[in-house]
């Protein structure tokens, strides 16, 4: 709120240095130290408030080494990683902007849902949470949410080069037009880097792309179903999830900052973006929180985030990914959600058909998701959570550098 506080002030009063707050930097650096001090500050009361309400982590014997002393460790650590970027969000960003509204319903969205399937593990003793058909109809009313928004909002749009403007030198000069509704995206690592959803029902004849959204509406519940799924999967040992997710959400930051420039979208020969720009104190936020849940979540983690986290955590990185037409980057960049997925089911697949075929079920790994197979190979939980930090940020690399290899 304090952004149309000062807002209101520069317009009425025009007072001196009043407009920093309209400046994105200013505002984002502002955004991440509060989450940050947030985080770490009130962190510490809200797991003492965990811990006093007996609201612990329930393990499953798996027989991984250390599982037993985790027993009792308070879980719901989520709701710090909300609440540090939800309150600095409300003070900096624009919270009329549809890309900020988003991803606040996002937030709030999935952290319920996790929040309900975290209460129903501890207070009523189930151990399989929230049946997992309500847990994926949370999730794909959430892509049909943000589906449905993105493709009939009118401030959704793209600005386009236009190359038909001739200067006074009698110079033919790309400039950009007026805002236009698009579904399109970014491919990576092609020169002509732009798909149309539209062009998908192109058969259908004239008027086709007035129905892109048969295609781009279930693509969004996918990617949402499938990112949000994958951050609860790679939740397994203490600072992964948390570290990955801060590494993936700095990256897509980036990405944010571009897109919302004209001056940088049109060097990198990306789509110019009206207002998403203002995605980036969200971004700085939620940054800020996921380091300062990190602080109390390394090994031997203090609390863990338990659904009420990783759920909400996929949900804001498949729904910003898609805002700034990234989404098809989500593979590499979110590798490690991926290689955590995809194991899972080659595991579930691979010992089906092998039962099926043999009479026996045999398996890929020694255990999945990936992480604990390497637990199995008796690695130390803080290698394999490095190790993938590690990787991740590669990945983040090479997801940054797509942007002008081609």
């Amino acid at each position: 709120m304090l952004y149309y506080l000062f807002e209101f002030l520069e317009k009425q009063y025009q007072l001196p240095g009043a407009g920093l707050f309209q400046f994105l930097t200013f505002r984002a650096a502002m955004s991440v130290l509060l989450s940050l001090l947030i985080a770490m500050v009130y962190g510490k009361r809200i797991i003492l408030f965990l811990q006093k309400k007996q609201i612990g982590e329930s393990i499953r014997d798996l027989g991984l080494e250390g599982q037993k002393q985790k027993a009792g460790t308070p879980t719901m650590g989520g709701l710090i990683i909300i609440v540090s970027t939800l309150l600095p969000v409300i003070l900096f960003a624009d919270i009329k902007n549809i890309y900020v509204i988003l991803l606040i319903v996002t937030t709030l969205w999935m952290g319920i849902i996790g929040f309900i399937d975290d209460y129903i593990k501890i207070f009523k003793k189930d151990k399989e949470g929230l049946k997992g058909r309500f847990k994926v109809m949370g999730q794909v009313g959430l892509g049909l949410i943000v589906g449905l928004t993105l493709y009939f909002h009118p401030a959704v749009t793209i600005k386009e080069k236009d190359s038909t403007t001739i200067t006074k030198n009698f110079k033919v000069e790309q400039v950009y037009g007026e805002e236009t509704k698009a579904v399109r995206t970014n491919v990576p690592f092609f020169k002509n880097n732009e798909l149309d959803y539209a062009d998908f029902i192109s058969w259908m004849g004239e008027g086709a792309e007035d129905y892109a959204w048969l295609i781009f509406i279930p693509v969004v519940i996918l990617i949402v179903t499938a990112v949000s799924n994958g951050a609860n999967l790679t939740d397994g040992i203490d600072g992964l999830a948390a570290g990955s997710s801060a590494i993936i959400v700095l990256t897509l930051g980036i990405f944010a900052w571009v897109s919302g420039n004209i001056q940088f979208s049109d060097y990198l020969d990306i789509f110019y973006l009206p207002r998403v720009g203002e995605l980036v104190v969200f971004i700085a936020a939620f940054v800020g929180a996921l380091v300062g849940f990190l602080w109390y979540n390394t090994y031997p983690a203090q609390v863990f985030m338990g659904d009420t986290g990783s759920l909400t955590i996929g949900g804001v990185i498949a729904v910003i990914a898609i805002i700034v037409r990234k989404e098809l980057l989500i593979p590499i960049l979110c590798g490690i959600f991926f290689a955590e997925s995809l194991s899972v089911m080659l595991q579930v697949g691979y010992f089906k058909h092998t039962k099926r075929k043999y009479g026996e079920g045999r398996r890929i790994f020694l255990m999945a998701p990936l992480h604990h197979h390497y637990q199995k190979k008796s690695y130390h939980e803080s290698k394999i959570v490095t190790r993938f930090w590690i990787i991740g940020i590669m990945l983040a690399i090479i997801s940054i550098v797509t942007l002008k290899i081609r």
